[in-house]
């Protein structure tokens, strides 16, 4: 790495399977529906893109409160992937975030692989759309409930049933959950099973305790745990999915506040990352992590941040 230079010199654009996002940064799935929420604070289309809250087939209300709660270094949410439905967010939220300039990165989960497939068809073939972001952390309601994210076999056949429908041209993102004993595994069956490129990590199973009652604060009992509590974990899983397969795109998530954070995350081996969880508090945030990696790949004289993908993995010297 060579010295520092002139942060208007650094190119932060990035290509995942084809398609070039102006910056690596993007919104985090369900941290700001469709983006409507953030635009008071920053310009939607300067951003690498907005990712949406994970669009279903219908709509749903989402679970009982209490559904949210702070936690050390973080939050549990217990949400339950409350929206309005395809139809909705169709004739509504996708022309919105067209019409502002935006890259609209769609994130679709169901409860079976009719689900996935109906999904996958008609987010694949709306004009505006980026790239398709396969949430499979969702129970199978056909399979006992499993998750899908949880077992390779399940897994592949809910990306497989949605990358039926979309374009070949148009990235198929699968987001896996770090809750499983070997996420290389589970990245190496969505590949197979059409994914172009991964989404590393959705949240991790938790639980928090009134210290009154001594009872479950969140009604759902459990929630996914986010913010920088999760970070190290994140980053171990881009690190192992890229040390197994260094040609495929990532998209690092989990706790990133920082410049210097999305920098840890493109050295791990991710192409590009998502800020979600520290939008709670700073709305701004996905616009000032862009600018603020900028200052970092300047500083070490780096002019894209292409160049240090993966850089964590090189021998020294």
């Amino acid at each position: 790495m060579s010295a520092g230079s002139d942060a208007a010199a650094v190119d932060l654009s990035v290509e995942i399977a084809g398609v070039v996002f102006p910056t690596p940064v993007m919104t985090a799935s369900g941290c700001a529906a469709a983006g409507r929420e953030l635009a008071p604070f920053l310009d939607v289309a300067g951003l690498g893109a907005v990712v949406t809250k994970s669009v279903l087939l219908d709509a749903r209300s989402g679970r009982p409160t209490p559904r949210m709660v702070e936690t050390p270094s973080g939050m549990l949410n217990s949400i339950g992937l409350q929206g309005p439905g395809i139809d909705a967010f169709l004739a509504h939220d996708l022309p919105w975030l067209v019409q502002r300039g935006a890259r609209a990165v769609v994130s679709i989960a169901g409860g079976s692989l009719g689900e996935y497939a109906e999904l996958g068809r008609r987010v694949g073939s709306s004009p505006g759309v980026a790239a398709v972001e396969v949430n499979i952390s969702c129970p199978n309601v056909e399979e006992r409930g499993l998750v899908f994210a949880c077992d390779p076999f399940q897994a592949g056949r809910a990306v497989g049933a949605a990358r039926r429908g979309i374009p070949r041209e148009v990235p198929v993102l699968a987001k896996l959950s770090p809750d499983v004993t070997d996420i290389v595994s589970v990245a190496k069956s969505v590949l197979e099973a059409g994914a172009t490129g991964l989404s590393l990590v959705n949240t991790t199973l938790g639980l928090a305790l009134d210290p009154h009652t001594l009872r479950p604060v969140l009604a759902g009992v459990t929630g996914g745990l986010s913010g920088p509590a999760i970070r190290p974990v994140a980053l171990r899983c881009v690190w192992q999915v890229h040390a197994a397969m260094p040609e495929v795109p990532i998209v690092g998530i989990g706790g990133i506040r920082t410049g210097l954070d999305a920098l840890e995350f493109l050295a791990a081996g991710a192409t590009a990352v998502q800020v979600g969880t520290v939008t709670f508090h700073d709305p701004s945030a996905p616009e000032r992590v862009a600018h603020e990696l900028r200052a970092e790949l300047a500083t070490r004289g780096i002019c894209s941040p292409r160049d240090v993908v993966g850089v964590a993995h090189r021998e020294p010297g």
